[in-house]
């Protein structure tokens, strides 16, 4: 399958959005259809990758949820230049977004937390995310205390919540035979986006 220039939205969030939405569609309703690549680099450049869960997608970036006291996290706190990559392989398709990373509102964070199911809640207020677990049990006995202290509503933990990525570049790539794939990339320009084309 080509993949043209003229195809293509003259914004990359719009055009993401409808390469999401085919995908959604083609995936059904099995599997984690909205996981994607995050890759964070510390202080000093150091690199990691982990996958999340997009939960968010509109004009103005990419949200995910995770616990701010994460390697991620601290990543992010030092360093907030990020990239997602999405990959689904039966299309045939990648996408990528470079851009700067910054926290959500707390009445954003709240509304997804308050949406997501008790014992999810329970796991994220209990978890205390990329430090050394010793013994599994602390971790089950933690969230038995939790339950038992809020029986009725679990208030969002302060050190839990959402970030944005706002890109400032993004590529999206098109499988095609003998590896010479399509490859055209947006960068940001003032308000605005410009585009080309890349070698494979």
């Amino acid at each position: 399958m080509a993949l043209s220039e003229s195809d293509l939205c003259a914004d990359p969030m719009a055009q993401f959005q409808l390469w999401f939405a085919e995908w959604r569609e083609h995936a059904g309703a099995g599997g984690e259809f909205n996981a994607v690549t995050l890759a964070t680099a510390d202080a000093n450049g150091k690199p990691s990758a982990r996958i999340v869960l997009l939960k968010e997608v509109d004009a103005d970036g990419f949200v995910f949820y995770t616990n701010y006291q994460s390697r991620k996290g601290f990543d992010l706190a030092a360093n907030p230049n990020a990239a997602l990559t999405f990959w689904w392989p039966p299309m045939e398709r990648q996408v990528r977004a470079e851009g700067v990373v910054a926290k959500v509102g707390a009445a954003q964070s709240d509304a997804y937390f308050e949406s997501r199911p008790r014992k999810s809640q329970l796991g994220a207020a209990a978890s205390q995310q990329s430090e050394t677990l010793t013994h599994y049990a602390a971790l089950t006995d933690e969230i038995t205390r939790l339950d038992k202290k809020h029986p009725q509503k679990i208030p969002r933990p302060p050190h839990w919540g959402g970030y944005r990525l706002t890109p400032h570049r993004m590529e999206f790539w098109q499988s095609r035979a003998n590896r010479l794939h399509d490859r055209v990339c947006y960068w940001r320009v003032g308000d605005g986006w410009s585009r080309g084309r890349l070698w494979p």
